[in-house]
């Protein structure tokens, strides 16, 4: 089959498609992918410094859509059927994987492969973030860093789904504010000034949640935009700086700085993926939750489809096309 392969560790340029074996499909769900998620970690791996550190060559990629060739029996997916899967940490830009049950999803009929290899990875995150860590509540303002990226626009598809009443998006580029609105953007503000922006949108009292995958000097003025009990979301670091926190300055309004690691939570808590989804999907079926618009690559772009995510030049979600 083929697949890609990070082959060195000095970035992107390492990346080449190639031939390699199948996975082992005993006692897994073997699934013929169509589509293939790309995110933040695929670039760190492809230079060594993600926590996770797979020998090479390997295959980056965690999130596949494509159909069941075959599965254990007393699965709850069979052959033929369309699913979304979960490899986690990587082994996804393939033309076939093998994946444990627990980590296959039934992929509505609405979603094509394309827009449902870009859900998973970030729609879980943002929905654990937003309301198993977030608390978020009916009626709040969320602001959203990286609001064109892939974490970003799925954080402004679902937080009106999950309680939100206004959205601000914060982008680094006039360019990027139509992709905030696409994706359901209340308002949209440039990250130069927003805080100044936000102070202004909100009359001066601020937000309840801030979403934040960017991190960098954006952080100390994230903590200064929260109203009153607000909470500040630590998704990531794309922005390349891990900043510090004076806790002095979670004192003053009575605010919270709060880790949101769904890999982690996820391989801690058994069956949490599984009743994610099973609030997510319905709302995919139904239409209530847009399902992402993601930007396209066919397979062999892989190395510039990944280069996107390291170079903050990618719009949206970034997925590559396998069938």
């Amino acid at each position: 089959m083929r697949a890609v392969q990070v082959t060195r560790l000095d970035g992107p340029d390492a990346v080449r498609v190639a031939e390699v074996e199948e996975p082992n499909g005993d006692d897994a769900v073997v699934i013929d992918v169509h589509a293939a998620g790309v995110a933040f970690p695929d670039a760190l791996l492809t230079r060594g410094l993600y926590q996770h550190k797979p020998d090479l060559p390997f295959t980056p990629g965690a999130e596949v859509a494509g159909v069941v060739r075959s599965a254990p029996a007393g699965a709850h997916v069979s052959a033929g059927d369309r699913v979304l899967g979960l490899t986690m940490l990587s082994g996804g830009m393939a033309e076939v994987v093998a994946l444990p049950a627990d980590r296959v999803f039934a992929l509505p009929d609405a979603v094509s492969f394309e827009a449902g290899a870009g859900i998973l990875f970030n729609d879980l995150t943002v929905q654990f973030a937003l309301r198993t860590r977030g608390r978020l509540a009916k009626g709040e303002t969320v602001l959203v860093h990286g609001a064109a990226g892939g974490i970003g626009t799925s954080a402004l598809r679902l937080a009106p789904t999950l309680g939100a009443s206004r959205t601000i998006a914060v982008v680094s580029t006039e360019e990027k504010t139509q992709i905030a609105r696409a994706a359901g953007a209340s308002d949209v503000v440039l990250a130069d000034g927003f805080r100044d922006a936000v102070k202004e949108l909100t009359g001066g009292r601020g937000v309840d949640v801030v979403v934040d995958p960017v991190g960098g000097d954006r952080f100390t003025d994230s903590l200064r935009s929260l109203a009153v009990g607000g909470r500040l979301l630590v998704v990531g670091f794309t922005g390349g700086e891990i900043p510090t926190v004076k806790v002095n300055r979670l004192l003053l309004n009575n605010i919270d700085v709060i880790g949101a690691g769904w890999g982690a939570w996820t391989f801690s808590h058994p069956g949490y993926l599984q009743e994610q989804w099973a609030e997510l999907q319905p709302l995919l079926a139904s239409g209530a939750v847009a399902a992402p618009q993601p930007e396209v690559h066919p397979l062999e772009q892989a190395r510039q489809a990944i280069a996107s995510l390291e170079n903050r030049s990618a719009k949206g979600k970034v997925v590559l096309k396998l069938r």
